[in-house]
């Protein structure tokens, strides 16, 4: 399948960027087995801020790594952005993913001997890109995020709230449509950790961010439009 293909050919419904139908998965097998998700169904508008709310062990994070084709499911159905994942090659997971899904972790993972910029620009120049266009595209997105004048320094050269929004540039130098966040302020303390919030529902309300927030700390999640809970493996409620 081409990548064409995979851009192409869609059926999107509803207006949403995100279906989710009855999705399972256990790891295991026989006495061993773990249900982590039971028949699990979600939909995500475009444009939406939804957050995932649950505590250690519900499931939250394995419905993310679906959500972001790190991970396969059992058994279910998955429409993203209009392309049915279930006729998908893995071989062709990591091409969608590329297209449509930026990831923000709790950690930052940036790469401690490389500065801002160059972590920023990484993913282009992975892409394909030349270093030219890359730094520039970089540049401008971590003007975006208001770190035009700390693009030299180094991760251990930077905050903690300064590190994360690296940390977001480089999920938005790729214009990826749906930015997916696991704990995106654990590591933050609390000051810190609301600024970003406000950073991202900017990005959803100014450039159309499809934005899924992984928390367990329902004051996070309040800060979304709209709250699932997720225990064990199953959503709980949603609102």
């Amino acid at each position: 399948m081409t990548d064409t293909q995979i851009t192409v050919n869609k059926i999107n419904s509803e207006n949403h960027v995100i279906e989710i139908n009855n999705i399972c998965k256990a790891y295991g097998k026989g006495e061993n087995k773990l249900v982590v998700l039971d028949n699990v169904s979600l939909n995500v508008k475009y444009g939406e801020f939804l957050a995932i709310l649950g505590p250690s062990g519900s499931g939250k994070t394995t419905l993310m790594n679906l959500i972001g084709l790190i991970d396969t499911m059992d058994s279910g159905s998955y429409m993203l952005d209009g392309i049915d994942i279930n006729r998908q090659s893995e071989n062709v997971y990591a091409k969608i993913r590329n297209q449509k899904i930026s990831f923000v972790f709790q950690r930052f993972n940036l790469i401690p001997k490389y500065n801002a910029m160059y972590n920023v620009a990484l993913p282009l120049l992975l892409a394909g890109h030349s270093y030219g266009t890359a730094k520039k595209k970089a540049l401008e997105t971590l003007n975006t995020v208001g770190l035009s004048d700390r693009w030299r320094h180094r991760p251990n050269e930077l905050s903690g709230g300064q590190q994360q929004r690296v940390a977001i540039a480089r999920a938005l130098v790729s214009n990826c449509p749906i930015i997916l966040a696991d704990e995106p302020t654990g590591a933050l303390d609390q000051k810190t950790g609301f600024e970003i919030l406000d950073f991202m529902t900017e990005l959803k309300n100014n450039e159309g961010k499809t934005i899924i927030l992984i928390t367990h700390d329902i004051n996070i999640a309040k800060r979304a439009d709209r709250i699932i809970n997720v225990r064990d493996g199953k959503i709980t409620a949603a609102g």
